[in-house]
């Protein structure tokens, strides 16, 4: 993909300094807006159903080249992501890849519960990732 779609989510779509994940999601799309964040159309604050259904987005009046076709969702926390790995995993049949960023190499990190292929998945990804590690 040249431009992956990426949509920062929050509970709501509008920017509210009381909820900080609706500003670090606003902050992650004037971001990519500005070049800062490089092959991804980022747009957020986006609530989960915006970001998958283009008819949630349309019924909100949301307009944005990323809802209803997000490649890629993030959530604003640990204890979200989790949550929504978990029910993407079990009532969705996703298959699952656990990877921590931000040190000078991926983090693989499953879940104990996880079954051996994500873990093989996990490793896959994270040897893409670290093709460019030490660089």
């Amino acid at each position: 993909m040249e431009h992956v779609k990426v949509a920062a989510l929050s509970s709501i779509e509008t920017i509210n300094p009381n909820i900080p994940s609706t500003v670090h999601a606003a902050c992650l799309s004037k971001m990519a807006e500005r070049g800062q964040i490089k092959g991804a159309i980022v747009d957020g604050p986006l609530a989960f159903d915006n970001a998958i259904s283009a008819t949630a987005a349309r019924e909100k009046g949301i307009v944005s080249p990323v809802s209803g076709d997000a490649d890629v969702v993030v959530a604003p926390d640990l204890d979200s992501g989790n949550i929504l790995s978990k029910n993407l995993e079990y009532l969705a049949q996703a298959r699952m890849a656990g990877i921590v960023m931000g040190a000078s190499a991926p983090v693989v990190l499953t879940s104990r519960s996880d079954p051996p292929r994500a873990r093989v998945y996990s490793l896959a990804l994270a040897s893409l990732l670290c093709a460019n590690c030490g660089q």
